[in-house]
């Protein structure tokens, strides 16, 4: 086999490499946060609040009473859904050190999150 071959040949394994290996999980934003959930919308729940943990970048709840499930990105994007019986509500925004915002949509409302990590 020639050198040129041989150095394609290992070119081509390294690449195959780092495409199979996953990428690293976030964890810039790793504990729990407190999201105070707003909407302008009368007929809507304004003024709510739920706990939800962050690890490895993988939102989850911290109760029984809300489900929540998502994902946060490296650079602190974030998207979230949470569910109670047959409600449920996205939630789409940014974290940043210790705080975030953004907002979201439901069925028949929708409005604006804020969080803080405890």
């Amino acid at each position: 086999m020639s050198a040129f071959h041989k150095a394609k040949l290992t070119g081509l394994l390294f690449a195959s490499v780092l495409l199979a290996t996953p990428a690293a999980a976030s964890t810039s934003f790793d504990g729990q946060w407190s999201v105070q959930i707003a909407s302008s919308n009368s007929a809507c729940t304004s003024g709510a609040s739920v706990s939800i943990g962050i690890n490895n970048g993988e939102v989850a709840s911290n109760t029984s009473a809300v489900t929540a499930s998502g994902r946060v990105a490296e650079a602190g994007t974030i998207s979230v859904t949470l569910s109670t019986g047959i409600k449920r509500a996205v939630g789409f925004g940014r974290l940043s050190g210790s705080s975030g915002s953004g907002t979201w949509r439901a069925a028949a409302c929708s409005g604006t999150w804020t969080a803080q990590r405890n």
